[in-house]
């Protein structure tokens, strides 16, 4: 079949510059669109805001990247940091529906299915919405050059859909960094920071310093910040950057403790606090039932999550996080040690996150995962026998058989290393169809 034939059959437009094929027939499946969008983590990550910017202007919503009149009907809450970031966008999101506002939630990266990154009222988008609005989003940009990226192409999607959606409030988690990431073209109503850490050095920078300026760059000119409690030098970040730009800034260091949080650990009644600050902060008015029945009613898998009366699932993905989790663990299960179930990518810093999580490790196994970030399971293997010599740790080819291994253990089970692996670990579980493969937004 010739080019011109394919054009009149409807199939085959094209090919862009890049070589990036195009498909206009409206019936396009979900999975035929999915695959497309997958395909362009080839062109890596662009930190840069010049395609989104030009984006929403193709899709006609040049207004939310313009500064907006005090009194427009949506509420934007932007949210970068490190860790704990997508637990505070899932809390103002509760929050915000339990008082009766139609919200719009845009997280990264998914656990199982991609449609999980685009929620409005709590609903995962559908993938008629994904097929649709990606077969529109690829027919504008089949000739550009630069072609937009993954992450840019997926903030796009979840920004028109919002608007198609008529949502009261959109909340907004980066995908890495913030001043070049591209949610950071939405002109927002506040400004939150979750704790800054050392991560994803290869795009951010190799010091808290560097890294914390990526990540304060979402702080607009005159608009609110809120953030959690900082290490000295992201504070120092933060404080300059809000100076600078004249937005009031207020470090929240209290925790919530009026009414119990769904989700397991102190740190997340810091960011409960942090949450409900951030709603405030934005002129959302919020009564304290909506609190209380929005933070009760969390539903936020792979953070702590029990799935069992004896198995943990948590999306550590750095030191930081880790760290973290092995403190809950103890305020959990106090002394009682877990057969550690891990899986690790290799951009991370793999000797301080199996340092952080041996000590509450009575035995260690490291299946094989499906992505191919992932390291290897025997370079984990020989961390372990360095750092905790008289730790059993083993390797093993699969999730399943790392699982019936540790079913065979008496001790409580902790499935971890990051939000990739808990997510086939889920996917597992549920006897559902394993996720795309990952990329780093």
């Amino acid at each position: 079949m010739n080019v011109d034939s394919r054009k009149a059959s409807g199939l085959v437009v094209g090919t862009s510059q890049r070589d990036v094929p195009t498909i206009l027939n409206p019936e396009i499946s979900y999975k035929e669109a999915l695959a497309w969008l997958y395909s362009l983590q080839r062109f890596g990550i662009k930190l840069g805001l010049e395609n989104i910017q030009r984006l929403l202007d193709e899709l006609g919503l040049q207004s939310l990247r313009s500064t907006r009149a005090p009194n427009t009907s949506i509420k934007v809450i932007h949210v970068a940091g490190t860790n704990g970031k997508g637990s505070v966008c899932a809390m103002i999101d509760s929050i915000c529906r339990a008082q009766g506002y139609r919200t719009g939630l845009f997280i990264s990266p998914h656990l199982v299915t991609f449609r999980e990154r685009i929620r409005v009222n709590g609903k995962i988008i559908s993938e008629d919405a994904v097929a649709d609005g990606l077969t529109m989003i690829r027919n504008l940009i089949v000739d550009w050059d630069p072609h937009p990226t993954f992450f840019e192409v997926t903030t796009a999607l979840a920004l028109k859909y919002f608007g198609d959606a008529k949502i009261d409030v959109a909340i907004l988690e980066t995908g890495l960094g913030g001043r070049l990431d591209a949610t950071n073209t939405v002109q927002s109503d506040v400004s939150v920071v979750s704790p800054i850490g050392l991560d994803h050095e290869k795009w951010l920078g190799n010091t808290l310093v560097q890294i914390a300026g990526e990540k304060a760059g979402i702080i607009k000119p005159g608009v609110p910040v809120i953030s959690a409690p900082q290490r000295p030098e992201a504070e120092q970040v933060i404080r300059v950057r809000a100076a600078e730009c004249g937005a009031p800034l207020q470090f929240i260091n209290e925790i919530y403790d009026r009414s119990p949080v769904a989700l397991r650990g102190e740190y997340q009644k810091q960011n409960a606090a942090v949450a409900i600050a951030a709603v405030e902060a934005a002129n959302i008015q919020l009564g304290e039932k909506a609190i209380v029945r929005g933070l009760a009613a969390i539903e936020w898998p792979a953070r702590f999550q029990k799935w069992d009366e004896r198995t943990i699932i948590d999306g550590a993905h750095n030191h930081g996080a880790a760290r973290i989790l092995a403190q809950t663990w103890r305020e959990i299960f106090g002394d009682q040690k877990a057969t550690l179930v891990l899986a690790v990518l290799s951009d991370k810093n793999l000797r301080d996150i199996c340092g952080a999580l041996a000590p509450i490790a009575a035995a260690v196994l490291l299946p094989k995962i499906r992505s191919e970030r992932a390291v290897a399971p025997a370079e984990l293997a020989k961390i372990f026998s360095v750092i905790a010599p008289s730790l059993p740790h083993s390797v093993t080819p699969n999730v399943s058989d790392a699982l019936i291994l540790a079913r065979a253990k008496p001790n409580p089970i902790l499935i971890t290393g990051s939000l990739h692996f808990a997510g086939e670990v889920l996917a597992h579980l549920r006897g559902e169809p394993a996720a795309f493969e990952e990329c780093a937004q």
